[in-house]
């Protein structure tokens, strides 16, 4: 059977411990592209990403797709139908081929009682989630499509290990997955990560993007809003 060793939140368990808690999950493969869960339906499982990648997303009513976020392996996702018994918030789609190993919400309720350091890592994790679309919310109410494109850049960008004075983004989404997180089009996320580059304050290498500026790159957002304003007056 394959194991659940590497999904972070069950790191605190012993091996003997994830071991029975695998035997307590069904195991499936996904393909990429298939849907795996559907807004609105009633399963209430909690699926840990043994393997691959799944988004996160939402259809507007013109069929627009809005990404909330991309789950990779290690981590999980469902946690809030298991928690609160309510039908799916979002569909979920494997963006690679996927094994997933989903837990039944009473195995969870279990697991979540008997160990509250998992406990205190799902609430730190939730708190997370609204943090971020609060700061969403906030960009999308006040922000231009510009703006949201370079705040989306930060918001994602970590610390390259290699270089103090350096930001990352691994691995880099495409330009179509941001544009939907941030509600614009591609062409848009195009011509913004073209102008960062002309004036060297990105560039790509492999799968990475790396902010040489992060600093002017925060002023280049505020430079915009001030001139929105002035516009607007």
């Amino acid at each position: 059977m394959p194991s659940l060793d590497n999904i972070e939140l069950l790191s605190v368990l012993s091996p003997v411990e994830r071991q029975a808690l695998a035997a307590k999950c069904s195991w499936k493969n996904y393909s990429s592209g298939k849907q795996i869960l559907e807004r609105s339906s009633t399963s209430r499982d909690v699926f840990f990403v043994v393997e691959g990648t799944v988004n996160i997303v939402n259809f507007g009513v013109s069929g627009r797709e809005v990404a909330y976020a991309s789950v990779e392996a290690g981590q999980y996702f469902g946690e809030l139908s298991a928690i609160d018994g309510r039908p799916r918030s979002a569909n979920v789609i494997a963006n690679k081929e996927c094994l997933l190993a989903s837990l039944s919400p009473d195995n969870f309720a279990e697991l979540l009682k008997e160990h509250p350091e998992v406990s205190i890592q799902v609430l730190e994790r939730l708190a997370r989630i609204i943090r971020v679309n609060d700061e969403r919310i906030l960009d999308l109410s006040t922000l231009g499509a510009v703006q949201r494109v370079c705040q989306e850049l930060l918001r994602m960008a970590k610390p390259d290990p290699l270089n103090a004075d350096s930001w990352l983004i691994y691995p880099m989404p495409t330009q179509s997955a941001i544009a939907s997180r941030v509600s614009t089009t591609r062409e848009t996320v195009a011509r913004v990560l073209g102008q960062l580059t002309n004036e060297e304050l990105v560039f790509k290498k492999g799968k990475s993007l790396y902010l040489k500026d992060r600093a002017r790159i925060e002023e280049m957002i505020s430079n915009l809003a001030s001139s929105t304003s002035n516009v607007a007056r």
